[in-house]
């Protein structure tokens, strides 16, 4: 299998990452985004892209892929709509449309959040554009295409958030990690599990678009 990363220099993308390069059923990986991800490896290849609106030029470069797995993202703080859609929604879809009409045989897999609004019209700005994403890429014409929702996502192996917010607060929640898996193990994964949900997504498929954190922790 052959899979294309985005967002590997992410939370998320970096454990997807890692879970890919350990998986042997994965012959070559390809991972494409704004900066490189400091990674070597025999089965990595990593293209570096600075407009992800604009794919034109490195078109040739983006097909023979059965696996897209997409982690790029960015947080709605400090963002207007404006700001945030145009990362969330029209960079994503700018991505996944240009796959789709490269590599329409390919299986893909969008990292979107619990809470996200499938109206697109509740209250919650970032709930709506991602509802809007979701909608977007479950209309085009890739064999498979699977949006995860997931909660609470643990950093493992080394892995850390580039959003600071967001490192302070695993740091704060790590002693209550046990206790909080324990109470809502469905509420809670990690990057590792999250990872090899992914692969077996793109192996095996699963019987609904929309997966849920408890469909996450079941698989």
């Amino acid at each position: 299998m052959n899979v294309l990363i985005l967002g590997a220099t992410g939370m998320v993308g970096q454990g997807v990452l890692r879970e890919c390069l350990l998986d042997d059923g994965v012959a070559h990986v390809m991972t494409l985004g704004r900066s490189a991800t400091g990674r070597a490896h025999p089965r990595l290849r990593e293209i570096v892209h600075a407009n992800l609106l604009d794919l034109t030029s490195i078109e040739g470069e983006l097909t023979g892929l059965d696996a897209c797995f997409y982690c790029l993202g960015a947080t709605a703080a400090g963002k207007s709509e404006q700001e945030y859609a145009r990362i969330n929604y029209d960079m994503t879809l700018a991505v996944a449309e240009t796959l789709a009409r490269l590599d329409p045989d390919m299986t893909f897999v969008y990292v979107s959040g619990m809470g996200t609004d499938s109206t697109e019209r509740g209250r919650t700005m970032w709930a709506r554009v991602k509802g809007r994403t979701e909608n977007a890429l479950l209309r085009l014409p890739f064999k498979a295409a699977y949006m995860l929702r997931p909660g609470i996502i643990l950093p493992m192996h080394g892995i850390k958030s580039k959003t600071t917010l967001y490192r302070v607060g695993y740091t704060l929640m790590t002693p209550l990690y046990p206790a909080l898996r324990a109470l809502f193990p469905r509420a809670i994964t990690t990057t590792e599990h999250l990872g090899q949900v992914m692969l077996r997504l793109a192996r095996s498929g699963y019987s609904k678009p929309l997966l849920e954190a408890a469909d996450i922790a079941s698989l």
